[in-house]
């Protein structure tokens, strides 16, 4: 920094802190400071200098109390179209699958159009994974946070399975304490989740039924896939009465779309990585736990039979293990701290399970 910039910034700091003393190296400016409210205070700073295009860092050594302010990259602008191209790409690929899986399930009891079951279930998958981004962007707003639109990732229709990998965000801001990094994590699981309990209450009003007996011969000849629910998928499915003694639910498309957003809460909301449970247990307990919690988190994926899943949450902690707020030294609210088990109790219930607490 020159002895201009300096000055202002000095200056800047000064309207917020007491400032005991500073040292500058050529990429760093470390002041230490005191006063009243510092973490209250900081949040507002952060975002005067931000402004100036400076990242802020509050630490804690020996009992003192420093700013790290250096001069902030700004990320370069992603064209626009991009996350255009991707969801029309994704409704397309959303669509073509919904289509095929409606012809197959048309197959074995006959039901509604191919083309409107594909419309629904296009609108129930996209609209479990935008609500869930959407559910991230508000909370961004709400904490005065920069980020991009959302970026919907295609899948392989058909042959591949999954016909979306689902979507992200890119953060264009800087996450100032735990508080706001806990409420970006919790915020998109939740307002998904909210969808695909409606979609899921639908999907199983709208499923045919088939006798046991049909439903093993089509087993064995691969005309049907048993897939394992969630006790939140289950409990829609009861809500309905589709659980009936010596009959076996045919999932509809529209069923399924709600299978894959169970599943994709429930990976979401592992305390691994920079998941959003990752997220929210990087901010509930620190850098040492989240690491462990993000191996724990590996091996329950690959337990369970997600090994490309626990394989990919590997690969990436390895690169990049956590997202570090610029004040981490102030803890997480206490009602916060609060909610951590109510999201492994969610991460639990949306969990494909071997059994059915149901039947």
């Amino acid at each position: 920094m020159n002895i201009s910039t300096l000055d202002e910034v000095l200056s800047d700091v000064s309207s917020y802190f007491t400032i005991i003393g500073f040292n500058q190296s050529p990429t760093i400016l470390q002041i230490e400071i005191s006063g009243n409210n510092i973490t209250m205070k900081f949040p507002q700073l952060v975002q005067k200098m931000e402004s100036k295009n400076m990242i802020v860092r509050l630490e804690a050594n020996f009992g003192k109390t420093f700013l790290l302010i250096s001069r902030f990259v700004l990320p370069k602008s992603r064209r626009s179209w991009i996350p255009r191209v991707l969801f029309m790409a994704t409704i397309v690929t959303v669509m073509i699958d919904g289509y095929y899986r409606a012809i197959s399930t048309n197959s074995i009891v006959k039901g509604d159009d191919p083309i409107y079951i594909a419309v629904l279930y296009t609108i129930s998958l996209i609209g479990i994974l935008g609500i869930h981004e959407l559910g991230h962007m508000i909370a961004s707003k709400i904490h005065k946070l920069k980020i991009s639109w959302p970026y919907f990732i295609p899948g392989i229709p058909i042959l591949g399975f999954i016909p979306t990998f689902g979507a992200l965000i890119m953060s264009r801001g800087l996450i100032v304490n735990r508080n706001i990094l806990f409420d970006i994590g919790i915020s998109g699981p939740i307002a998904g989740l909210i969808v695909a309990i409606i979609v899921s209450t639908y999907g199983a009003y709208i499923s045919p039924m088939v006798p046991s007996s049909q439903a093993h011969e089509l087993l064995e000849k691969s005309g049907l896939m048993e897939l394992h629910s969630s006790i939140l998928m289950d409990a829609t499915i009861s809500l309905v009465g589709k659980h009936v003694p010596n009959q076996e639910l045919v999932m509809s498309p529209v069923l399924l779309a709600a299978w894959f957003g169970f599943l994709i809460t429930f990976l979401n909301l592992l305390p691994a990585w920079q998941l959003d449970g990752g997220h929210i247990a990087r901010a509930t307990f620190g850098v040492k736990w989240h690491r462990i919690l993000t191996y724990a988190s590996i091996g329950i994926l690959a337990l369970t039979g997600y090994y490309i899943m626990a394989l990919f949450v590997l690969m990436f902690s390895l690169r990049s293990q956590d997202v570090k707020p610029l004040d981490d030294i102030s803890p997480l609210s206490k009602k916060r701290k609060r909610m951590f088990s109510l999201v492994i109790a969610l991460a639990f219930l949306c969990a494909p399970l071997p059994f059915s607490i149901f039947t």
